[in-house]
């Protein structure tokens, strides 16, 4: 069930949101909050919510006996299990893969591939759990004592199947005196809106340009279709999955919790480094805090911080998909940070527009090995980027370049380069030196005529059946 549903926006949304109201002050709001998330997850998945309730419990068992050891031993065998289950159901047949390969080379019959149908979000709540036993370990938090709340804490609907990865140190306390108010509700709604329009509105639209140059073969087009098939995969990811992440925040807040943010504007970084401290910062600050740190961070000197860096980023391209790809697409970004730590970011820091240049040329050339599974396919799709074809193409840019389209692509690139919100507050500081008692009023109408806008043009698309599933949803 995707937020952009129909049976999720007409049906599940108005009664959990119902359910959770009549619920608000009474000790089973939790239980009914949880039940809902168990509905959400059964719905799309069936009975591999079983999996999910035995992990539940599993961890709620370990986290008790950390805390009652305080034992490194216990920690280790507590993350252990939670990965070993990560690994069985998403790995295995990455792994057979790649025996397979060096099997056919030393002539002996390859090994069947398995058939496992990958639990939706398993990646995330897994990690979820481990920063749960850990947080314990760390006595960041005790130990939950109520096996509805840890089990809350884990499936929550909002945050279940794509984030963002809700350390367990920063909702603790909320899951116990987590109080709802109008203001908060409102602002959830806001967000959910603001979420729905960049999925529904705008990445679903710039999906339709970048599906087709790439179903394309990499020998029909020219450079400049490459480059305009991946420009527009990089604002669609981005209106996906940080639409998804404001929808999640959103619905948080309409439920009292307050989940951390998850993206700031990341293609308007000066550096990779940069790019990470804005782009799917749950990710970034769970390897930080649980993989990059225990590793010893940047404490054992430039060469064990070059390896940690290499490792976290060689781990959070397999976090994203069992794939060669994926690998590549984190080694080139743990790369690039390592080589400006060595002293290039030194090098460009004489001139902003460059960094900035040279940023968004590293992601949007990497995001190819995120959207081609293939790594010949990719290769030949960024050889054509930078080269183009020595053949005649049958497709050129203009091919695909409409009025919509280029109004389109427009109005994403001012969104997610922050050109929207710098004017806003510019034009909310020019009204304030003039000192118009009605400024605040006269935004908040606009603001709200703009949002119910946003709300009927998404709920028409969605009632139509033009939606895509979140592209996260596959990790």
């Amino acid at each position: 069930m995707v937020f952009s549903s129909p049976t999720f926006l007409f049906f599940f949304l108005p009664i959990t949101l119902l359910l959770n109201f009549l619920f608000q002050k009474y000790k089973l709001r939790n239980t009914v909050l949880l039940l809902l998330s168990l509905f959400f997850y059964i719905f799309g998945e069936g009975e591999l919510v079983l999996m999910m309730l035995a992990s539940i419990t599993v961890n709620f068992f370990l986290g008790k006996w950390i805390e009652k050891k305080n034992s490194k031993k216990a920690l280790a065998i507590g993350v252990a299990i939670n990965l070993l289950i990560l690994v069985i159901n998403k790995y295995t047949n990455f792994f057979i893969e790649n025996i397979n390969i060096l099997l056919t080379g030393l002539d002996i019959s390859p090994v069947d591939s398995i058939y496992i149908k990958l639990p939706v979000g398993i990646s995330f709540y897994t990690f979820q759990s481990i920063s749960y036993l850990i947080d314990v370990y760390r006595k960041n938090n005790k130990a939950q004592k109520n096996f509805v709340d840890l089990a809350l804490y884990v499936s929550l609907f909002p945050q279940l199947i794509a984030g963002p990865i809700v350390r367990y140190k920063d909702i603790a306390h909320q899951l116990k005196s987590r109080v709802l108010t109008f203001g908060q509700f409102a602002y959830g709604i806001e967000r959910f809106i603001i979420g729905l329009g960049k999925k529904v509105i705008i990445a679903n639209s710039l999906a339709v340009v970048a599906d087709v140059i790439f179903d394309l073969n990499t020998s029909q087009i020219d450079s400049y279709t490459a480059w305009l098939g991946i420009i527009f995969y990089s604002l669609q990811i981005y209106f996906d999955f940080s639409g998804y992440s404001d929808m999640a925040i959103g619905l948080g807040h309409m439920l009292g919790f307050k989940f951390l943010e998850n993206f700031n504007f990341p293609y308007i970084s000066k550096s990779i480094k940069e790019f990470w401290r804005r782009w799917h910062i749950s990710l970034s600050l769970w390897f930080r805090d649980y993989l990059y740190i225990s590793l010893g961070g940047n404490r054992g000197g430039k060469y064990k911080t070059y390896r940690n860096l290499f490792i976290v980023f060689l781990l959070t391209g397999l976090w994203h998909g069992a794939s060669w790809n994926f690998i590549i697409w984190g080694l080139i970004h743990g790369a690039f940070i390592i080589i400006e730590r060595l002293g290039f970011d030194m090098v460009l820091s004489k001139t902003s527009f460059i960094q900035h240049i040279y940023t968004l040329i590293v992601v949007i050339t990497a995001w190819v090995f995120f959207r081609i599974e293939n790594f010949s396919d990719a290769c030949n799709y960024i050889t054509v980027m930078f080269f183009g074809n020595s053949t005649e193409v049958t497709y050129s840019s203009n091919m695909f370049l409409s009025a919509d389209t280029v109004t389109l692509f427009i109005i994403a690139v001012i969104l997610a380069f922050n050109g929207f919100k710098v004017f806003i507050n510019k034009l909310k500081s020019n009204f304030k030196i003039l000192n118009n008692s009605n400024v605040i009023t006269m935004f908040d109408t606009i603001k709200t005529i703009g949002l119910i806008i946003i709300l009927l043009y998404s709920v028409i698309n969605v009632a139509v059946g033009s939606y895509n599933p979140f592209i996260y949803f596959r990790f």
